[in-house]
Formats: structure tokens, C-alpha cells, sequence
């Protein structure tokens, strides 16, 4: 059962302060630190503990529940890129509440600085046994897919921003040790300074700055990475969607590019391709497959934005019409597609299958259908 938290009343002034750069910090890469708009509740977060324990902060009086929803879908995002698994983000951020609630808090000078050196620390913890878990994972491991429209992961307004949180740069991410991600996610997402990284991770500065150097040139790639603007994007999903209701396999052709490459994540769990699909005709083949049986079986697609760019939501039979707004299905999500594009092509596609990386988006898609 999905617990269900109550959104408490903030402060948006209180946010802004909160989510504040340290003094003389530049926002280089329009990462969250320095804006100015406070961020939406994150949907459906584990509840917090009872409030008990009122303290003082700036002559406001307030409980360390209420301080710390202020800070909370900051610390999902960072824990999110660190970790690529909304749940383990949960479940990192709520280990976090729990020793906030314990600390002493008049103590604590920046509790969002705080916040975030806790949750990173336990983020690099997790990494360290996620790796290990990952090895033996069966079939290709993709990240979890985040629904991104809501505002969950922050402001996505740059080409920077939405690769940022791309399953493409996710994957990339995969290559870094937990400290070099650490370092480059802290760097790029949040646009710490490295004296402010040091910090966190309680390593010499000069560490820091080798560390983001080697984890630049570790995920470097010889193309351009960066999506196009999302309305390209979108138009180019919705002719996939057209084509693929349509059965027009030759309108799919001319949407991929020929080094196109496949990869579905099923976890073991349900049926999926255990190797990546790699050139257009193969993966046309796979399409023709699985078009025929979801036809056949009523799956209905509908378009949404995942991970900062257009995919498609598959739902089983009970939903709303095909190519409705995917929070208006109710059928069973059974599937997540994020796709890579380049040149006006697709390059790269990634389908979710996995049931358990697929809690979290339907927990949010639900709140859109729900209104709530």
C-alpha cells in the first residue's frame, strides 16, 4: 500500500532563503541553488514522523516537519541524479529526515546545506551496493523514469537542465565511481563550487577539482548530447504514436536513425529483450512484434514527459481513448519509453518494463488523473 503523506503549508519565502547559493556561489549551469521560485511538493513522498520538538529559526518558530518539507524535493532531486532510482531517493530522503528530527537543530546554522551533505553521504552508501546489485541485474539495467512536467526534478527550462536529468546522462553516470558522481552532480546540477563540494564530501579541494575533471572526461561524448527543444521533441513522438496506431512501419522508418539503438528493462520480471536491439531494420522488426501484440492485447499509449523530454506511457486495456493525456488512462501501466534524438532522428530508445521502476511514475500519473 502506497503511504500518502499531507502536504503542509510553506512559506514560499521561507523556500526561496532556503534554496539560496552560498554567498559570491555563481549559478554557472542554471542549477537550482541559485533560483528564485520555490519548488512544487514532491507527489506522494513517504510521510513524515510525528512533529514534535518546535524550535526557532530566524525568530519564526517551527516544527523540524515543516522545516524540512521546505527542503524536500530539493534533496529528492539531488538524491535522484545521484542514485537514478526514485525509491532509493525516497527512501535516501526519509533516512535523512529521520536524522534531522534526531539532530540538534538550533545547532544547525544552513539546514539545507545540512540536508544535503546527509543525503549525499547516504546517497554514496547506497551507490556502493547499488553497483554490486546492478552487476547481476538481468537484462539491461535503465534507470527509473521520473514524470518531469509536474516539476519534480526542478525547473527544466535549458538543454542543459533537461540532459541533466536525461536516462541517457543517467546511464552515463553509471561509469563514475560514487565519489565522481557525487562531485559531477553536485557541480553541474546544483552548481556548487568546489570549495562548497569539499565540504560535503570532506575531501581537500584540489581532490574535488581532479575528481569533476576525471568524471567530465569519462562521460564526454564525441556528439552533441543535448535534446532538442521539447516541441521538436514532441512532434516527433506524436508522429511515432500516429505511425505506430497506424501500423505504418514504413512512417516509423523514417524516424530512426540507422545506428538506432533499443533497450527495454524488464528486470527479470516480464517479458523483454535481454540485449540491446541495435540498427533500424532489427529495431523495426521488434516494433512490427510488439505492436502487433499490444494491438492485440488493447495497450494504449499516451504521450508524457519523462526524464525532461516526450515519451509515451503504456497502459492495458481499461484506459482512456489511445493518445489521450496519459493521466486520464486508468488501465494498468505496464510501460515508459524515453527516446533519444539527434538530428531530427530517433538514436536511442528506452523502454521500462520493469513493474518496480514503475511505482513511482504511477503514483504521479494517478495524482494527475485524481486532480489531486
Amino acid at each position: 500500500m502506497i503511504n500518502q503523506r499531507r502536504s503542509p503549508t510553506i512559506d514560499p519565502a521561507a523556500v526561496t532563503k532556503a534554496l539560496a547559493p552560498p554567498p559570491g556561489l555563481p549559478n554557472r549551469h542554471g542549477g537550482w541553488l541559485g533560483r528564485d521560485r520555490p519548488f512544487p511538493p514532491l507527489l506522494a513522498a513517504p510521510p513524515p514522523l510525528p512533529r514534535s520538538g518546535l524550535w526557532e529559526a530566524d525568530g519564526v518558530t517551527t516544527s523540524p516537519a515543516d522545516e524540512f518539507e521546505v527542503h524536500r524535493p530539493r534533496l529528492f532531486g539531488l538524491a535522484y541524479r545521484l542514485l537514478g532510482s526514485a525509491a532509493d531517493a525516497e527512501d535516501a530522503v526519509q533516512d535523512a529526515y529521520l536524522r534531522f528530527s534526531e539532530a540538534d537543530r538550533p545547532g544547525i546554522a544552513r539546514p539545507g546545506a545540512w540536508l544535503a551533505k546527509v543525503v549525499t553521504n547516504l546517497c554514496l552508501n547506497r551507490l556502493t551496493s547499488a553497483r554490486a546489485r546492478r552487476e547481476r541485474y538481468p537484462g539491461s539495467w535503465l534507470p527509473e523514469p521520473v514524470v518531469t512536467a509536474d516539476g519534480t526534478l526542478g525547473p527544466l527550462e535549458s538543454a542543459e537542465q533537461r540532459d541533466a536529468v536525461s536516462l541517457a546522462l543517467l546511464l552515463l553516470l553509471e561509469r563514475l565511481t560514487p565519489t565522481e558522481r557525487a562531485v559531477y552532480v553536485l557541480r553541474e546540477a546544483f552548481a556548487y563550487g568546489h570549495r562548497e563540494i569539499a565540504g560535503v564530501l570532506e575531501l581537500s579541494e584540489t581532490n574535488c577539482r581532479q575528481l569533476y575533471r576525471r568524471a567530465v572526461q569519462q562521460i564526454a561524448a564525441p556528439e552533441a548530447r543535448f535534446q532538442p527543444p521539447p516541441d521538436q521533441q514532441a512532434k516527433l513522438v506524436a508522429s511515432f504514436l500516429t505511425a505506430a496506431r497506424e501500423g505504418d512501419l514504413a512512417g516509423l522508418e523514417r524516424l530512426f536513425a540507422a545506428e538506432v539503438v533499443w533497450w527495454s528493462d524488464g528486470g527479470g520480471k516480464v517479458s523483454a529483450a535481454r540485449r540491446p536491439v541495435e540498427g533500424r531494420d532489427k529495431v523495426l522488426r521488434l516494433l512490427a512484434g510488439l505492436l502487433g501484440r499490444s494491438a492485440a492485447d488493447g495497450v494504449r499509449l499516451s504521450v508524457v514527459e519523462v526524464n525532461g523530454g516526450a515519451g509515451l506511457v503504456a497502459r492495458g486495456p481499461g484506459g482512456a481513448d489511445e493518445g489521450s493525456p496519459a493521466g486520464s488512462a486508468a488501465g494498468p501501466l505496464i510501460g515508459v519509453v524515453a527516446f533519444e534524438v539527434r538530428d531530427g532522428v530517433f538514436t536511442g530508445v528506452r523502454a521500462v518494463l520493469n513493474p518496480d521502476k514503475l511505482e513511482f511514475v504511477g503514483r504521479q500519473l494517478a495524482t494527475v488523473r485524481d486532480g489531486s
